[in-house]
């Protein structure tokens, strides 16, 4: 008699499903939290079931499986390399577990592992690893020590002996908060030899950095002192060139108003590999943190993100300012706190309402933050009255008056 699958016995495998017939009995939330996987390895996936969910009818429709609504029949597994029986009834998950014995197809029944003939495992991928975690059917214990897993390979604490390789990832840090920098931003740092990163970066990440890493102050402070781009493009390319694994660390996105894109041609043209992580903008992540949605159902159906380095009346200016004036939406001004002033102006004389609200926020996300409510018409007085510095967000529309705790 076979052994059971939950027994000491499993053998862990990975299976090459790439263009491989695999069937799913059963079109709910047990089915769909598992479709993602199988179509990521490639495999033909048809699912049979009375009723999916919207999710599993969205894959259908996307071209990314297939499906037949009615109820599972005998050989319905005919040329299938591997199965899932996910239905809400244990008879009919019984019987698609006998005819893969018969087929000699092994298959997952997800409502009592130990009955079919296989596991699904707790797994993970991370870094061109794929971890995968059995506990006996036990399913929490499996997840649990699965993500403790890669938590330590995020960390650090487990060490991947990952061959070194030599380039430059220009990974966006997100809007300050140390949490909110991306998975994959957080591992290629872990990586790093050098990292170069500016003052809006999370610094409580360089902390974290082995003792051997070098870090290089790039900060492009607001009105102080700068690295010229020209060297921070050739601080990237001269450790990339000297076998060094090089991080660009910027705040929020690479490429919102970061120069993200000035470094990865630079790159490109000396010949150096480049890795681009994105990363959480600030434009959208700081007013969220305030709990102001730059758009909100029935009251707003557009936001525009604007540079605010220059004055609207500075011949270097790209922005239509009467045009952004006549807008209804929200308008989320960056590095805009020194010449609140004549924004303002401008967008009142271009037919902005002086009550329009505006919110202004300092340092978001982080520990310090600060939130400044006002008016169109009252903004620049107030946030010289607060002394608002930056790194700062404005927020103008009707949303920056909503005054709901994210917290």
């Amino acid at each position: 008699m076979p052994a059971a699958a939950g027994d000491e016995s499993n053998y862990l495998v990975g299976l090459n499903l790439t263009d491989r017939r695999v069937v799913v009995v059963g079109g709910g939330t047990v089915a769909q939290r598992r479709l993602g996987l199988l179509v990521a390895s490639g495999a033909k996936v048809h699912v049979i079931a009375r009723a999916v969910t919207p999710a599993v009818e969205a894959m259908v429709t996307g071209g990314q499986i297939t499906a037949e609504l009615r109820d599972y029949a005998d050989g319905d597994l005919d040329g299938a390399w591997y199965a899932i029986a996910c239905t809400d009834e244990p008879d009919t998950n019984a019987a698609v577990v006998a005819e893969a014995e018969r087929n000699r197809t092994f298959c997952v029944r997800a409502d009592s592992a130990r009955q079919g003939t296989a596991v699904t495992p707790a797994s993970a991928s991370f870094d061109g690893l794929e971890v995968g975690v059995l506990a006996g059917g036990q399913h929490r214990r499996s997840a649990a020590v699965r993500t403790a897993i890669v938590d330590a390979l995020q960390s650090g604490a487990l060490a991947d002996a990952q061959p070194h390789v030599p380039g430059v990832a220009l990974v966006g840090g997100g809007p300050g908060d140390p949490d909110l920098i991306t998975v994959r931003g957080r591992r290629l740092l872990g990586r790093a030899d050098i990292v170069v990163a500016d003052h809006l970066a999370p610094q409580e990440l360089l902390a974290e950095l082995a003792p051997h890493v070098e870090v290089i102050d790039a900060s492009k402070l607001p009105y102080g002192r700068a690295m010229a781009q020209q060297a921070i493009n050739e601080t990237l390319i001269e450790g990339a060139r000297a076998g060094k694994f090089v991080v660009r660390l910027k705040g929020g996105d690479p490429y919102v108003f970061g120069r993200g894109y000035e470094e990865l041609e630079a790159c490109a043209e000396a010949g150096v590999p480049v890795t681009v992580v994105p990363g959480i903008t600030s434009a959208i992540s700081v007013p969220s943190a305030a709990g102001i949605p730059v758009t909100h159902r029935g009251v707003t159906h557009e936001f525009v993100v604007v540079s605010g380095h220059v004055a609207p009346d500075h011949p270097d200016s790209l922005t239509d300012w009467s045009a952004l004036a006549r807008l209804r939406g929200t308008l989320v001004l960056l590095m805009a706190v020194e010449r609140i002033e004549k924004f303002a102006t401008v967008l009142m004389d271009g037919g902005r309402p002086a009550d329009t609200p505006v919110t202004a926020i300092q340092e978001g996300t982080t520990r310090s933050q600060r939130v400044l409510r006002a008016d169109l018409a009252t903004i620049a007085a107030r946030v010289r009255e607060e002394n608002i510095r930056p790194p700062a967000i404005i927020v103008i529309g009707p949303t920056a008056g909503f005054a709901v705790d994210a917290r």
